[in-house]
């Protein structure tokens, strides 16, 4: 079922909620987080439809806030969701005028009680996302440096105002290729002395993937561009002879170790609600993320 209201408030959409929910059959809900997606007009669709997907896994109360013009008269819009191939609810907030500089004020009181908030920008994120005014209401903060026009200018700017609970979604996309490092290296004894990580011109997840390298093995790691935008190689040099990780296809690559057989392995892209999907696993600090960013900074 969904609800519009117009020139609204906090208290009149708690109310629709509770509405909407009676006529869904659904007088009662499990939900274990709430998640706030702060977009803009242009990406809302999209970012809804993926938090959508998302809370099939993670039962959630997805709030879009759309922050519009700030100047004239405060005015609050809403649509209200419950159901519609939903396993959650969902929210959207169109804010204007003076009210778009208090607008925690309209989504803390439609926060679930006692459960984790977790805030994504699709788009452009705050440089400082902790003290974001609605950064503030929550556990995890996930940016997205990809999604902007600067990415590793992005990335670099909301790293030096790192606080615990945030993470960039260029870190998780190199996941399975942190999995399939972390395996080389439990199979091969000897010492890596440098390597190389070949990627296209300001791909952020390549970037942090040298850093990672470099403060976790304490040897230069090179970056160098490549012919496709993805990672596309990572060469790891040791005494025994070189770790091998090179894509062949958009969904498997070839895995060498010194001593072993090369063999092909999958290395699929994900999507980007299976991306958020792995950060709600986890809801705690990522200290390895940590100081891989410190590591970049340093650098």
């Amino acid at each position: 079922m969904e609800i519009a209201l117009e020139k609204t408030n906090a208290a009149r959409i708690a109310r629709a909620l509770v509405k909407a929910r009676r006529a869904a059959g659904s007088p009662a809900m499990d939900m274990v987080l709430t998640l706030l997606v702060v977009t803009d007009d242009h990406n809302v669709g999209e970012a809804l439809k993926t938090a959508t997907t998302l809370s099939r896994e993670h039962p959630s109360r997805v709030i879009g806030v759309i922050l519009g013009d700030g100047r004239g008269a405060a005015e609050l819009n809403a649509k209200v969701r419950v159901g519609e191939n939903s396993s959650g609810e969902s929210i959207l907030l169109r804010i204007s005028g003076e009210l778009t500089k208090h607008a925690e004020s309209v989504v803390l009181p439609l926060l679930l009680p006692d459960s984790p908030v977790v805030v994504w920008w699709p788009g452009k994120p705050p440089t400082k996302p902790s003290a974001d005014a609605i950064g503030q209401l929550a556990q995890r903060r996930l940016t997205d440096a990809e999604a902007t026009d600067s990415p590793i200018r992005s990335l670099k700017a909301v790293a030096r105002e790192f606080a615990p609970g945030d993470t960039d979604l260029s870190w998780t996309r190199l996941t399975p290729w942190r999995a399939l490092l972390a395996a080389a290296l439990d199979q091969s004894t000897s010492r890596v002395t440098g390597g190389t990580v070949v990627a296209g011109t300001g791909n952020p997840a390549a970037t942090l993937l040298v850093a990672w390298l470099e403060s976790r093995l304490k040897v230069p790691i090179s970056l160098r561009k490549g012919d496709i935008e993805q990672i596309s190689s990572v060469v790891l040099h040791s005494t025994a002879g070189d770790v091998r990780i090179e894509r062949i296809g958009p969904t498997s690559c070839h895995f060498s170790v010194p001593g072993s057989s090369p063999r092909e392995v999958p290395l699929g892209a994900r999507t980007l609600a299976e991306l958020l999907a792995e950060d709600l696993r986890r809801l705690d600090s990522d200290d390895i993320y940590e100081a891989t960013i410190r590591h970049l900074l340093k650098s």
